[in-house]
């Protein structure tokens, strides 16, 4: 089940909401404990045995690490519980999501015939492992106490609003709201709001525009171009953001709808200067986990230039291979990771001298192609498109790229704008003004109507059987 579903929209969602908020306080997270559980068994009933064990496995690690803090024993005993925990739920993780990419690979350069397990990878494995993981480093550094209620701990772990795409929300984040949280209309409302516009970011930009990006990536050679390829890689750049982006707005929405305050994820990443600053807007929830419990901890840049160089290297294969079980990923990772390296040594001092729209066309040239590396899973597709990109062996521009980009030339529009916050800036601003002639309420009713007009589209494309991938279930 995903956000974007009519089984979603119009029996799982209203039917939980309606319950939560008859229900009595202290019934709640049982509750929100046994929809998430629902939520994720519609897909996957055989899997939920694995996020029930990384629930029960955390929860006992975590009030272990309590007992030996109180009795001395942290730096013994606790240390070896946390080992423990990181060591079990990287196994899990490990497993699942990339014993077959281990044998797929050797089988490659070996010539062996090593049988694949063909695994179906558990939907949500990559968010909730480091959501646990997360929660007994912290309990072992001692920044939060302890969950000692285990429907508690398990409602935070398998929250279904940002179980299978994030946010990546820390047991930190929002430990106050696990046992004590307050709802209200005005907060609802705020929630149903952003969430309806997550899901038309979702169904009415990203889904609109993938769907070209699927024909692009499927075209014969004979209809190929660099102009057709840099449509192509527009057309997959927009579509993650929205894709994504809009996913993380209606889990936080969501999570409002609650009671809770989700991090953000996203801050307007394509607006950004330098590919420093985009991977400070982009997915932040994930830069932030892997700064804090790996970047640091290894050292930062407090030991010198060197392991500075090495430890970012470590970080960004992992974050490519935290994205996909193929070598994508990791060369996407690893892209990323000389372009930052170029900048921290030489390249961000120069860049800040260019005029503000050269900074902005610097990142973005780095950026899309970079969205073909992450979506090209087939490495000699990849060197192809690659290829067309940098105009070898196809002409610059043929009749079919003329009609694309003619054809699609208002929706890029569009598409860029509501990538920028000028949008959001210029709605505020009417809003402001209504707010102000006419009164607060005039403001609310006309944004609801507007979500309600959103809904009323996203409905009729879903209800139409138009276009409508996830792409973030691969992680």
């Amino acid at each position: 089940m995903v956000f974007s579903s009519i089984v979603f929209l119009c029996m799982f969602f209203p039917a939980v909401l309606v319950c939560y908020y008859i229900c009595p306080k202290k019934l709640r997270n049982l509750l929100l404990l046994l929809a998430s559980l629902f939520f994720y068994a519609w897909g996957e009933p055989t899997y939920i045995i694995i996020m029930l064990f990384s629930t029960i496995f955390d929860y006992c690690n975590g009030r272990l690490l309590e007992y030996f803090a109180a009795i001395g024993k942290k730096n013994t005993l606790g240390r070896l519980i946390l080992v423990i925990s990181v060591i079990g739920n990287l196994g899990i993780l490990g497993f699942f999501k990339y014993t077959d990419f281990v044998l797929s690979s050797i089988n490659a350069l070996t010539g062996k015939d090593f049988p694949l397990l063909d695994l179906a990878l558990p939907i949500g494995i990559s968010f909730y492992t480091f959501q646990t993981m997360s929660y007994t480093i912290d309990v072992y550094r001692g920044n939060v106490a302890a969950q000692h209620n285990l429907i508690s701990f398990g409602m935070y772990v398998c929250m279904f609003p940002q179980l299978i795409a994030g946010p990546i929300v820390r047991y930190s984040d929002i430990r106050q709201e696990v046992d004590d949280r307050h709802t209200s209309f005005s907060l609802c409302a705020a929630g149903m709001q952003r969430f309806l516009l997550g899901l038309g970011k979702k169904v009415l930009l990203a889904n609109q525009i993938g769907a070209l990006w699927d024909e692009i990536y499927g075209l014969e050679a004979s209809d190929l171009s660099m102009a057709i390829a840099w449509l192509g890689a527009f057309a997959f750049t927009f579509q993650i953001y929205f894709d994504f982006s809009g996913y993380s707005d209606m889990a936080i929405g969501l999570g409002e709808m609650f009671g809770f305050h989700f991090p953000e994820n996203f801050r307007y990443p394509y607006e950004s200067k330098s590919i420093t600053e985009f991977w400070r807007r982009w997915h932040m929830t994930l830069g932030t986990w892997f700064r804090e419990y790996l970047y640091i901890p290894l050292g930062g840049n407090r030991k010198g230039f060197v392991r500075q160089i090495l430890n970012l290297f470590l970080v960004w294969f992992l974050t490519g291979l935290w994205h996909g079980a193929g070598w994508n990923f990791i060369l996407w990772g690893l892209y990323f990771f000389v372009l930052l390296l170029f900048e921290k040594l030489f390249l961000l001092k120069l860049i800040q001298h260019l005029p503000i729209f050269l900074q902005h066309f610097y990142a973005l040239f780095w950026i899309v192609p970079g969205w073909v590396i992450f979506a090209c899973d087939d490495l000699a597709r990849l060197k192809t498109y690659v290829k067309m990109l940098i105009c070898i062996d196809v002409p610059a521009c043929n009749q079919l790229a003329l009609y694309e980009w003619t054809t699609h030339a208002v929706f890029l529009i569009i598409l860029v704008l509501a990538s920028t916050q000028l949008m959001n800036r210029l709605a505020a601003r009417m809003l402001q003004k209504i707010s102000t002639c006419v009164g607060e309420a005039a403001a609310f009713w006309l944004k609801s109507i507007w979500c309600l007009l959103v809904l009323l589209l996203s409905m009729a494309m879903l209800i139409s059987g138009s276009y409508n991938p996830f792409l973030y279930f691969r992680f």
